[in-house]
């Protein structure tokens, strides 16, 4: 698995994860909202190089034909519910011709640190040929994205995958490239080194979806 790890770099990226750590800042939910649909954005336009693209002649207002790049690809755009929802609206503002798919996997507690992950609603276009993006803000063990993954195959075999992530720790990425097709793609704006005994990526940013959306019972 080829990855991409934004962090090695200086960027937006990097002003934008720092606002959404921070307790001061993300507290503001429309901020914290905001931010993830900022990186979004930014991840679309950093996929969109690996693209397929076709020439395409296009007539301007002055009647002239003007040779133009447009995608070449079939794209599907996956998230995974709920704080996947801003982050693949960022996405969606740039590659707004995908077609959409939604997961929704959850941790079911048994006991205290103890939990399975859950999915009970999937809606997907076929994926036989296409381009996956598969969204998740936060990679914490890599499971929930494994069953995603999975549960989407049930749509077909798409042609290439793309994976993209705020933050996962080491241990998601390590477990991610042993289940993932060898050439699937990780997009992360941080790897951050472990997991605490709860599964929460440390030093990580807490509950994204509960910063984005309010605390749930």
């Amino acid at each position: 698995m080829k990855i991409h790890n934004f962090a090695e770099q200086p960027s937006l990226v990097s002003q934008y994860l720092a606002e959404m750590r921070d307790t001061s800042v993300q507290t503001d939910r429309l901020r914290f909202r905001r931010n993830l649909e900022r990186l979004g954005e930014i991840f679309a336009y950093e996929i969109s190089k690996t693209l397929r693209y076709r020439k395409e002649d296009i007539t301007t207002p002055l009647g002239v034909k003007a040779a133009c790049d447009v995608i070449d690809e079939p794209l599907v755009l996956a998230t995974i519910f709920r704080a996947g929802v801003p982050f693949h609206q960022g996405f969606l503002r740039y590659l707004d011709n995908a077609e959409n798919a939604f997961v929704s996997a959850y941790r079911k507690y048994k006991e205290k640190e103890n939990f399975d992950i859950c999915i009970e609603y999937l809606a997907s276009p076929k994926l036989d040929g296409k381009t996956l993006i598969l969204c998740d803000p936060m990679l914490a063990t890599g499971a929930s994205m494994e069953l995603s993954y999975k549960a989407l195959l049930t749509k077909g075999n798409p042609g290439k995958v793309h994976i993209a992530s705020v933050i996962a720790s080491q241990k998601a990425v390590d477990y991610l490239e042993s289940v993932l097709p060898e050439e699937a793609e990780l997009w992360v704006g941080v790897i951050d080194p472990e997991i605490n005994a709860h599964s929460y990526i440390v030093p990580g940013l807490g509950d994204a979806g509960d910063l984005a959306y309010g605390t749930k019972e």
